[in-house]
């Protein structure tokens, strides 16, 4: 496939459309200024025969008789015959036997006063009319007048060069306004190409708005939500690698410094054992920070997968969870409601989801920590409840970003993933005060099969 640029296609568009309008008026106009020109010509037959009603006129005009062929030079020469019952008595031009037949059979044949009529004679068209004279005698006395097609052919083919000039000048002059909206187009085009340039460039600082027509505003506008996407995007990043770094940086810190320590023979702790605990602590504590790190960037890039969903048990996710969970505070009693709920959905996915928000709950809570599920118009709503503080409004808007620091000073991306599990599944996730707590919400579409089973 041939690639064209914006000012090619213009003007390619441009030479078509002349070439399809000239060759629509090449093909149309002939016709119907061809039909228009030969009704002209009866009509010039028509007035030249209301002359003949004047007996003295009509007298003068046929007693001067023409040569029939010498009549087509002449462009709007009339010729005319009168013919007296049929044949047996004729005035006027020489008209050769053929063609005065035919005339004849016509006249003969005709119930109206006056019929338009046309034959062809030695490649020429002629174009007649025939007027039906009422007399006192009882004769029939027809008056013909004729006229050959010379005039109307000379009218089209002068109409028809100048159609062509016209059309010539109508493609030269066509120029201008092609080149006008070839620049005008390509205008705003070429500056977006230039900011693209400088959005490849990572240089997206600039803002961009084009206020002209709606069209290229609103492209405008689409570029510019796309350029405020990246620098959140960009921030987002360099946040995440100062986040990432901060979290990888203390345990690291500490375990450096025990294991000096320890090859030092300087004891921090009473025993060696102590100081071990630490440092695996602190392992475990770097294992579990990478391993966020690498499943939230994982889910950004199975954003656009399909999901391997499958039909699931609220309880027996809660189940699996409790187990693991509840023997980290002891003074803390776990419950949980709709347990039969099912729904469609990624089991590792739903899991870490809960793990996150119940490890979040352990955190804060004092007494109560309540895993509830049900389904309502048309969406499943899966909560967690504990009976701890309580949030300020500055915190529940930034409750779900990424590193974001806790109350306890922890920083962390567990509820970050919640919040982006609940999208991969349509949904959304926030948190709410309460009476007794706070609790954290995933709202999810409930699927078709859902619907119909439960």
């Amino acid at each position: 496939m041939i690639s064209l640029s914006l000012t090619q296609r213009i003007w390619l568009s441009f030479a078509l459309l002349i070439l399809t309008v000239g060759v629509l008026t090449a093909v149309i106009y002939p016709l119907s200024i061809k039909d228009t020109m030969t009704d002209e010509t009866y009509r010039i037959i028509e007035a030249e025969q209301e002359r003949l009603s004047d007996p003295a006129a009509a007298e003068r005009n046929l007693d001067k008789s023409i040569d029939f062929i010498e009549r087509r030079n002449a462009s709007r020469s009339v010729g005319h015959i009168m013919l007296v019952n049929q044949y047996y008595e004729r005035k006027g031009d020489l008209v050769p036997d053929s063609v005065l037949e035919e005339m004849g059979k016509k006249a003969y044949k005709q119930e109206k006063n006056r019929g338009h009529y046309e034959l062809t004679y030695r490649g020429a068209v002629l174009f007649y009319v025939i007027s039906k004279i009422d007399t006192n005698t009882g004769e029939n006395v027809y008056y013909i007048s004729y006229m050959w097609d010379t005039y109307r052919d000379h009218m089209v083919n002068r109409l028809w060069q100048r159609l062509v000039i016209i059309l010539l000048l109508t493609g030269l002059l066509a120029v201008i306004p092609a080149i006008w909206l070839a620049r005008y187009l390509s205008s705003p085009l070429n500056i977006l190409g230039r900011r693209f340039e400088q959005i490849a460039e990572r240089n997206w600082q600039e803002p961009f708005y084009w206020k002209s027509d709606d069209e290229f505003n609103v492209l405008s506008l689409q570029f510019e939500k796309m350029r405020q996407n990246l620098l959140r995007h960009d921030a987002a990043q360099k946040t995440f690698i100062q986040h990432a770094s901060h979290e990888l940086k203390t345990p690291l810190m500490t375990i450096k410094s025990y294991a000096q320590s320890v090859k030092d023979g300087i004891m921090p702790k009473t025993n060696v054992e102590g100081m071990m605990d630490v440092i695996l602590s602190e392992t475990k504590r770097m294992e579990k920070r990478v391993q966020n790190m690498l499943y939230y960037t994982k889910l950004d890039a199975v954003k656009f997968d399909e999901l391997e969903k499958r039909k699931l048990r609220f309880g027996d996710i809660c189940e699996e969870i409790m187990e693991r969970f509840q023997y980290l505070r002891e003074d803390v009693s776990f419950s949980v409601e709709g347990e039969e709920v099912q729904f469609w959905g990624d089991r590792e996915q739903w899991t870490i989801l809960l793990e996150n928000l119940v490890q979040n709950a352990i955190r804060y809570a004092e007494r109560t920590i309540l895993l509830k599920a049900h389904n309502k118009d048309g969406l499943l709503m899966v909560e967690v409840f504990n009976d701890g503080e309580r949030l300020t409004s500055e915190q529940t808007e930034e409750l779900f970003q990424p590193f974001r620091k806790g109350n306890k000073g922890q920083f962390g991306l567990g509820l970050a993933i919640v919040k982006r599990i609940a999208e991969l599944h349509n949904g959304t996730a926030d948190a709410a005060n309460t009476v007794d707590g706070v609790v954290f919400r995933v709202i999810v579409p409930v699927m078709q099969s859902d619907r119909e089973e439960s």
